[in-house]
């Protein structure tokens, strides 16, 4: 197949991006697991792969099932566009990798912030390894809704093949940083989402929960008060807080979902109740009884401070 740049933004931009993408993480993968291997940084498991590998294949699938109906939303809100758009390539472009960034980092913050949300997105924070594969370990339903969070982007007038296209090229580029190979990148530590910043993100450490939620670009994290620079002090520690026992597959994927399921369905607690179980965060409880991310670090802050006075 002949390699042509602008194809990247049409209608066959999305397959194109995956599957030039494909053997160069195949073989980045592969050389970080003889890295590992030789380094002996145990950085790899079989069974984590698989994991792996088994929500990427499930994701994938879906995306493909869902492909025609969310790009058929994102275009009839593009045809019924407020903007022309009419201005030069150059900040076209810069506009829509922007936007584009911007609307997956509030995809992302609802992810973490509401559980019915969470339930979909806690199987790429399950593994406890932290390797370029684990950028594959996917939220295996977001596709049923992630285009919603793009539609706004068509409706001021973006192509829609455009604006999946940025989607596609910074997720690749967020696949890369699901490294623990690269400490810094210096000065592009204040601009983009690095492995450090990815580090604390899949952190279980308290301190570092709901961190860092940027794909590309780290400066919404920045400007919105979700950042968090990773500490030397503070040890990387990887996976789900509270910590979880190994699961398969099949019982990770449904893993939280079955948690809010026996929250809803217990008697006498009204339909307010049961929908705040869903909405609310994560740890939300009638009554103040349960304990959400921000009460863990409130405790976690005045348990610091007590040490230091």
């Amino acid at each position: 197949m002949d390699f042509n740049f602008y194809n990247l933004f049409d209608e066959s931009g999305l397959g194109l991006i995956y599957l030039y993408s494909s053997p160069f993480f195949a073989l980045l993968i592969f050389v970080e697991m003889l890295f590992s291997h030789f380094g002996k940084k145990n950085l790899y498991t079989k069974k984590d792969v698989f994991v792996n590998v088994t929500f990427a294949v499930l994701n994938f699938a879906l995306d493909f099932i869902m492909k025609s109906f969310a790009f058929g939303v994102m275009f009839f809100f593009f045809q019924h566009r407020i903007f022309s758009c009419n201005i030069h390539i150059w900040y076209y472009w810069a506009a829509v990798f922007l936007l584009q960034d911007f609307a997956y980092y509030v995809l992302h913050v609802v992810d973490h912030k509401s559980r019915f949300f969470w339930s979909v997105h806690i199987t790429h924070h399950s593994s406890e390894y932290y390797n370029i594969s684990t950028g594959f370990r996917s939220p295996v339903f977001q596709p049923l809704y992630r285009y919603l969070y793009f539609s706004p982007l068509a409706f001021l007038g973006f192509n829609p093949w455009h604006i999946m296209a940025a989607y596609a090229l910074f997720q690749v580029y967020g696949t890369l940083v699901h490294t623990q190979s690269v400490k810094s990148m210096g000065i592009l530590e204040w601009v983009l989402v690095t492995p450090s910043h990815h580090r604390v993100h899949h952190a279980r450490n308290i301190k570092y929960l709901d961190k860092n939620m940027g794909m590309a670009l780290i400066i919404w994290d920045r400007i919105f008060g979700t950042f968090q620079k990773e500490e030397r002090e503070i040890p990387v520690k990887f996976g789900i807080y509270p910590k979880r026992k190994e699961d398969s597959a099949f019982e990770l994927l449904f893993y939280e979902w079955k948690k809010m399921w026996k929250d809803i369905k217990q008697p006498n607690i009204g339909w307010q109740n049961r929908l705040k179980y869903m909405f609310y965060a994560p740890g939300w409880k009638p009554n103040g009884q349960g304990k959400t991310v921000k009460d863990y670090q409130r405790e976690y802050e005045l348990k610091q401070n007590s040490m230091l006075n």
